[in-house]
């Protein structure tokens, strides 16, 4: 690669690419870093996000085969792990997360069924294992591998440790396939063809397979966090991992398969941009790329509706409830590593907008931005 990727545009590339050109793929400090901050509002965030409409009962059901499916994977990933003696811990477990005071727990959909047994214990520390997921080029074995480690996290038998090698940002480990090339050489095409449908949902697997790397990455590459970024950063996998599966098996149900079109890399390209500093990334890539998703996703909703796709909107209605949480977890700690650096947030915020020549742009999904943590004045065009 030439010269260091540049993030401008990249947020208006990747609207429209994930929008209209989503459609398109066919045709181609350190002491106070110790002390975790309040959870209170992750919480917020949380009850916000479930008061967003919740998805109709269709995703669950492709969740559950998706889950299926990969129990194998699992089974097969499991030799990989040595037994450790397990020591108590307070948390949330795998299948079930603690709500806002005042409110149960929610169910979430386990994206591989629990197996009988314990699960596996990692041999080695959430980042090192984060990086060996991150390499991984399987994208089953990808979600195994961390399934395994949200576990084994949760359970309390595996630790924040520091890696003795990082793993080249350039080198993610995704497959051969799909074909990248230039945003521009992605022709654009309608929900109203089958075909157009199957470049939309093709697009936004895509998207999603690249948020599955850009979490392993946040937890891998910076260290001197909190314990709870990492277990935050470990969530947001999982849950992205879920949206994958449940967009692959959407196009096997269509007679297509991920690969099958060419992509665009731009989102990866803000993750190699901002490689040597977490708060740039918490700037720029949940807080910028990803909350363009919950601008966008509502009218990618609404096309597919109109043309009876009426699986596909469950599936985009799963993924744009859990990306308000994802956009709220960059947003906390955004403004964690503000807090600890004596900067401000807004002014970081827009500073970097500048710096690194990124323009947000109307519509907003106010709603949305607001339950993710953001104050109107935040977003307002650029």
């Amino acid at each position: 690669m030439a010269g260091r990727p540049t993030l401008r545009g990249v947020g208006a590339r990747l609207c429209r690419v994930a929008l209209d050109g989503a459609r398109a793929a066919s045709a181609c400090a350190a002491s106070a870093a110790r002390t975790s901050p309040s959870s209170a509002s992750s919480h917020d965030a949380r009850a916000a996000a479930d008061a967003l409409p919740r998805p109709s009962t269709a995703a669950t059901t492709a969740s559950a085969a998706t889950a299926t499916a990969s129990t194998m994977t699992a089974a097969s990933t499991a030799a990989r792990y040595r037994s450790l003696p397990p020591r108590r811990r307070e948390g949330t477990t795998d299948t079930e997360r603690r709500a806002p005071s005042g409110g149960g727990a929610r169910r979430l959909t386990p994206m591989i069924r629990p197996a009988d047994d314990p699960p596996p214990s990692a041999p080695g520390g959430v980042r090192t294992c984060a990086g060996d997921a991150l390499t991984t080029v399987d994208l089953a074995a990808k979600a195994a591998l961390i399934t395994a480690l949200r576990r084994d996290r949760l359970a309390g038998r595996c630790d924040v440790d520091d890696p003795t090698e990082l793993v080249a940002v350039t080198r993610p480990g995704r497959p051969e396939r799909p074909e990248l090339v230039a945003p521009r050489a992605l022709a654009k095409r309608s929900v109203h063809t089958p075909d157009g449908r199957v470049a939309l949902i093709h697009a936004v697997a895509h998207i999603e397979a690249n948020a599955v790397n850009l979490a392993l990455d946040a937890v891998h590459r910076f260290g001197d966090l909190p314990d709870a970024y990492y277990d935050d950063w470990l969530q947001v996998a999982a849950e992205e991992a879920r949206h994958f599966a449940l967009l692959r098996d959407r196009l096997v149900d269509l007679g297509a398969a991920y690969g099958d079109l060419p992509a665009h890399d731009g989102l990866w390209a803000a993750a190699v941009r901002t490689a040597d500093d977490p708060l740039r990334r918490m700037a720029l890539v949940p807080r910028v790329l990803e909350a363009r998703g919950l601008d966008v996703t509502p009218d990618m909703i609404e096309r597919l509706r109109s043309v009876g796709d009426d699986a596909t909107v469950a599936v985009l209605e799963v993924i744009l409830r859990d990306e308000v949480g994802h956009v709220a977890i960059g947003t906390r700690w955004f403004r964690w590593l503000c807090d600890a650096r004596g900067l401000d947030p807004a002014t970081t915020f827009r500073r970097l907008l500048t710096e690194e020549g990124v323009r947000l742009v109307a519509p907003f999904n106010d709603e949305a931005r607001r339950a993710a943590g953001f104050e109107p004045g935040e977003y307002a065009p650029t």
